[in-house]
């Protein structure tokens, strides 16, 4: 049957829940760090999906693979063995801290994996008494029931009672808070090496150093969520690797396939024991259309150069934006790494965001006032300045 309704907006509010606060574009096609909506208006993009798109949109290299590979096999389920799933699970090992890989279709399902296997293997080993995970106020982990629970703010729990125990919550940055939390109940911590929905805060100089020595000390787990800061967003593989500590578990998903869904939870040899046949599972997890597309991604971001022009572009921008900040004063504070870039101002970020996209440029507000900055790996100094000159007009408004 034929809908005579055209407009696009019409036909999402009509028959989708209104679970998003959307801006009033539609977006149909993208090059790089560019979009253009459905009436022909070009953005650079700022945004990238959400930290997601890190070769840029539409790109030939994902094209490529996710043609040849849909020609071969899509799906077959985790019944049985696939090339392209053992492939990335063999890059993933071989470049970082972990031994093992279980795929599956998003940051959330990653962090529902990595709190499952935190509780089996601390029950299997010290008593199904230990099983409390301290999280931290600010954090992010997803929607579903536990992570949802895992997460700390408020914001984002309203209406979802009785939200799931075995979460315990401190301060990011506070060493003393952690060690006060500690009782015999606690198995692991859990935690981003930098808050992007918190609002892109980064950790003080020796925290996660001094969080593994907990850790180590108390015979805990340490998990990274690096959803949104892996896959070389801070202008190194992942973020952890700027501060000389590794964790026992990690969590990625967003950039490991340019836009595809997938999730992984990384972990060491030693949990490996607590996740055997049939203690944890996806149908659609690691499939070999979507695992043969993020090897090539992780594959080009290594060898390619897109993590050393992330830390170039991220440098140069953040200066820039510093510079801004000098003849502002409603700019508290530039931070992040690579390109995450948070702008804290003493005023609320909506009305910028609103006038960026009336000029052709889509950013993000954090915690209503940290400007976040999450554009795809391969923007370019011009795409900068011309954001950056752009912000400045509207600031002097």
């Amino acid at each position: 049957m034929n809908n005579p309704i055209k407009n696009t907006k019409t036909l999402a509010d009509q028959f989708m829940f209104n679970t998003y606060a959307r801006f009033p574009i539609t977006l149909v096609r993208g090059d790089g760090c560019r979009v253009w909506d459905e009436d022909g208006r070009e953005y650079i993009d700022f945004v990238g999906g959400i930290a997601v798109c890190a070769l840029g949109h539409s790109s030939p290299l994902v094209t490529k693979v996710l043609t040849e590979q849909s020609r071969q096999l899509v799906h077959v389920s985790n019944l049985y063995y696939t090339r392209p799933q053992a492939e990335l699970a063999q890059l993933l090992v071989e470049n970082s801290f972990a031994d093992k890989v279980f795929f599956c279709n998003s940051g959330a399902e990653a962090n529902e994996a990595a709190i499952k296997l935190a509780r089996r293997y601390s029950g299997e080993k010290y008593g199904k008494d230990r099983h409390v995970i301290i999280t931290m106020k600010g954090s992010f982990h997803g929607r579903t029931m536990a992570t949802l629970s895992a997460t700390g703010q408020e914001k984002v729990k309203t209406g979802y009672d009785p939200l799931l125990g075995g979460f315990q919550f401190v301060e990011f940055n506070d060493l003393s808070g952690l060690k006060q939390a500690m009782n015999p109940s606690v198995c692991a911590v859990m935690l981003e090496p930098i808050q992007g929905e918190g609002g892109v805060v980064c950790p003080k100089a020796d925290y996660l150093k001094e969080v593994r020595r907990f850790c180590d000390e108390n015979n805990l787990l340490l998990i990274f969520d690096e959803v949104q800061v892996g896959m070389g967003r801070t202008g190194r593989l992942f973020a952890h690797e700027h501060y000389g500590v590794t964790p026992h578990i990690m969590t990625l998903a967003k950039a490991l396939a340019n836009g595809l869904p997938i999730g992984a939870m990384l972990a060491i040899e030693d949990l490996s024991s607590a996740f055997g046949p049939g203690s944890h599972a996806t149908t659609f997890g690691g499939t070999p259309l979507i695992t043969a597309v993020s090897k090539a991604v992780l594959s080009s971001l290594l060898k390619d150069g897109w993590i050393e022009h992330c830390q170039e572009m991220g440098e140069y921008f953040k200066g820039r934006l510093l510079e801004l900040k000098k003849r502002y004063d409603f700019i508290i504070d530039v931070r992040g790494q690579g390109l995450i870039i948070g702008v804290e101002l003493n005023r609320e970020g909506a009305s910028i965001v609103r006038t960026c996209m009336e000029r052709g440029f889509l950013i993000n507000c954090a915690q209503e006032k940290v400007l976040r900055f999450i554009p795809p790996l391969v923007v370019t100094k011009e795409e900068i300045d011309q954001l950056v000159d752009t912000l400045e007009a509207i600031f002097r408004v």
